[in-house]
């Protein structure tokens, strides 16, 4: 696949399926990650990668943060909380390792390094001919997860990338017109 009908066409997959991507595979999105974007090369990025039991962890985390918040105790909530990592064979928690005030790399630059690497990894799971989803939710910004993921306290959780074989139909790509976004001055 060409680089511009990759870029034009990819497509987040709802539903995935095993297998979980190979170590081969992984590490070409793993390398496609170490090249987003990174001012004064700080490399403000941190990869979790959620497989097998550590779907069943993952899910546990969630179900705890679901128990924090409601502590009367929805146990439906919990339940399903503990199945959200479930809908794919890999979960890869993205982070942000943020440098707290760096002179030249603000904090939001440092946010977006690790949102582009989180982007690079779908392109190169898509280029695969494997499936992606990037999903966040209340479990991204929640201080349960943060903590049971290790995370810092200037640390920011970017997304979970749910990672597969495609299970179902891609959806239809909206068309849109660049003009619609664009504003030039000359």
């Amino acid at each position: 696949m060409d680089a511009l009908t990759l870029l034009h066409e990819r497509n987040s997959m709802g539903k995935l399926m095993a297998p979980a991507p190979s170590a081969a595979q992984m590490e070409a999105i793993y390398q496609a990650a170490l090249r987003a974007p990174d001012h004064a090369e700080l490399t403000p990025w941190r990869f979790i990668e959620f497989t097998g039991g550590g779907l069943e962890r993952l899910g546990e985390l969630f179900a705890e943060a679901e128990r924090n918040k409601s502590p009367a105790g929805d146990e439906a909530a919990q339940a399903a909380a503990s199945k959200k990592p479930l809908r794919a064979p890999m979960v890869i928690a993205v982070i942000a390792r943020v440098t707290p005030d760096h002179p030249k790399v603000p904090r939001v630059e440092q946010v977006v390094s690790a949102g582009c690497a989180a982007h690079a990894m779908l392109y190169a799971a898509q280029a695969q001919g494997l499936g992606g989803m990037w999903r966040t939710g209340g479990y991204a910004f929640d201080p349960i997860v943060h903590a049971g993921l290790g995370m810092g306290e200037q640390d920011e959780l970017v997304g979970f990338l749910y990672l597969g074989t495609p299970g179902g139909r891609l959806k239809p790509l909206p068309n849109r017109n660049s003009a619609d976004f664009v504003e030039r001055w000359q």
